[in-house]
């Protein structure tokens, strides 16, 4: 097994994940089989209970994870799933070693961050590239060197460093601001944040240099100087235009080649010819699509982030540019939505928690509805769709979900516990990929063209069985079910020409050069409303 470790210095936010992905996609085209990975210092156990105003959305693995963003853009990269050890935090860590210490495993030690934190650390570490079969694991480290929660990780890929030192690469992303003042860029922020990393005992191989354009040659080899690398160990990591072109990019100065020769691999012929064809057609669009994505967390976009990048890869396909209209679910009634939605050709309602913003959601799925505007319901949305239709079409004005409202005589969507062979042991929550039974004379099987699909889910409330019959009665097709047909999975109405609702999160195997098949269908709608 090989070893790349991607640390990051001076400030946060530079595209260390980009970067790691952006490798992960170059390696796999030289036939290397690559597992991803993200390493957080935060305290929590992961990113479950975390605010997406705060950190963005949560990632689901196929295999049930809550992780970090960053786990999207390294699936999306390398077209991999990644599994349950391809996101570790220091609250993880710490909770395993003392569960393990609460057990006795420790026969009575010292438990101290070295050697049982790191020892934790350097087992996730290890164990996500042996359960993915991979020949090359890339780590990231989350934050900056220097942050205290992250010495932890930094001392443990040092020793892993020392442990196979002929395995591993270190890798280290700095900011090289261009002073305009001046007109020059300062190499001394990178050389300070190498010393830092240094001085822990971790000696980066290569730095990725964060600027803005291309820095002179005495720049560089100031930086390979004063850092200790080779010269043409310095790589430019450039702003481009869309993400997808960074794999590029980077490529351009023989990136992943100089990567492989750092690790003793063979540097396998690259094929990088789909990822340029697909780049290109990012480009070469015709024309512009204008979608609502209505949620309570739209002032950070990085919380419906899969979301958004889901939309975009169906553009690409249809060489179509999707213009994202954010829409604050609070901002929404029945007075508001005409002028609001006047200028979309679809509305898309994602996944949440909590009552907040609900009633405005539900105003957007019933203008939808009434308008006859391509509407895709995700998780939420799709139990958003499913309470506008019982009070507005069934007349269950009280109709509601037994999360928001346990007053509601009309619980359509209701908590069912251990109902179903599909749900997990707990019966708390549904997480990871679960299997759809989906009906042939429906919309859904029309996107996929298949009868049994599995997608990835995290919610904890269904769709209450006791009003399938009345649903259906009055129009609003199950779509799918869970095989034993014990719990709803989508919904659609047979009265509108795109009004889809899914109880999973179809926005997390999309990808930009294969989009997802449900995103696909529900373009075309809205190009077929933008062509009317």
């Amino acid at each position: 097994m090989k070893y790349i470790f991607v640390t990051g210095g001076v400030v946060s936010g530079l595209g260390k994940g980009i970067t790691a992905a952006s490798l992960g996609r170059l390696l796999k085209q030289r036939g290397y089989r690559i597992i991803s990975q993200k390493l957080d210092p935060y305290i929590n156990i992961d990113p479950g209970t975390m605010s997406p105003h705060q950190h963005g959305e949560v990632f689901v693995t196929k295999d049930g994870a809550e992780t970090d963003l960053d786990l999207g853009h390294y699936e999306r990269f390398i077209d991999e799933d990644l599994n349950r050890y391809s996101n570790l935090t220091s609250g993880r860590a710490y909770w395993n070693v003392l569960q393990k210490e609460r057990k006795g495993e420790y026969l009575g030690e010292t438990v101290q961050i070295i050697p049982h934190i790191t020892d934790e650390i350097k087992r996730f570490i290890r164990n996500v590239g042996e359960r993915a079969n991979a020949d090359i694991t890339i780590t990231e480290i989350g934050g900056t060197v220097g942050d205290i929660e992250s010495q932890p990780f930094i001392e443990a890929i040092r020793q892993i460093g020392l442990e196979q030192p002929e395995d591993v690469c270190f890798m280290h992303v700095t900011l090289v601001p261009f002073i305009p003042g001046s007109e020059e860029y300062k190499s001394k922020p990178t050389q300070h944040s190498v010393r830092q990393l240094q001085n822990l005992g971790v000696m980066p191989d290569l730095i990725i240099a964060r600027c803005d354009g291309h820095m002179p040659s005495d720049v560089r080899k100031k930086i390979a100087l004063f850092c200790n690398v080779k010269p043409d160990c310095v790589i430019e990591n450039t702003t481009v235009q869309d993400l997808y072109e960074a794999p590029l990019m980077l490529e351009e100065q023989n990136f992943s080649a100089i990567v492989c020769r750092e690790l003793g691999l063979q540097p396998n012929e690259i094929d990088l010819t789909d990822w340029k064809e697909m780049v290109d057609r990012i480009h070469q669009t015709d024309g512009e699509v204008k979608i609502a994505l209505v949620g309570k967390y739209v002032r950070l976009h990085d919380a419906y982030l899969s979301v958004a990048e889901s939309l975009k890869h169906a553009g690409y396909a249809a060489h179509k540019h999707v213009r994202i209209k954010w829409v604050e679910s609070e901002d929404v009634n029945a007075e508001t939505a005409p002028e609001i939605f006047n200028d979309v050709s679809g509305i898309c309602v994602p996944g949440g928690f909590g009552s907040r913003g609900i009633e405005g959601m539900i105003a957007s799925a019933a203008y939808a509805r009434e308008n006859n505007i391509p509407y895709l319901g995700l998780c939420l949305g799709m139990q958003i769709g499913v309470i506008e239709f019982a009070r507005h079409v069934l007349g269950y004005s009280d109709a509601h979900s037994n999360e928001f409202d346990e007053s509601s005589t009309h619980k359509v969507i209701d908590f069912m516990e251990n109902q179903s062979d599909e749900i997990d042991k707990g019966g708390t929550m549904r997480l990871g990929a679960y299997p759809c039974a989906v009906r042939k004379d429906t919309l859904l099987y029309q996107c996929y063209q298949q009868d049994l699909i599995h997608e990835r889910h995290r919610h904890r409330y269904e769709f209450n069985n006791e009003y399938r019959n009345e649903f259906e009665e009055h129009g609003m097709k199950i779509a799918g079910t869970s095989p034993d047909r014990l719990l709803v999975e989508a919904v659609e109405n047979e009265n509108c020409d795109f009004f889809v609702g899914v109880q999973y999160h179809p926005e997390f195997q999309s990808r930009p050069d294969r989009p997802h098949p449900l995103f696909t269908g529900f373009l075309c709608a809205c190009m077929k409303k933008t062509d009317a």
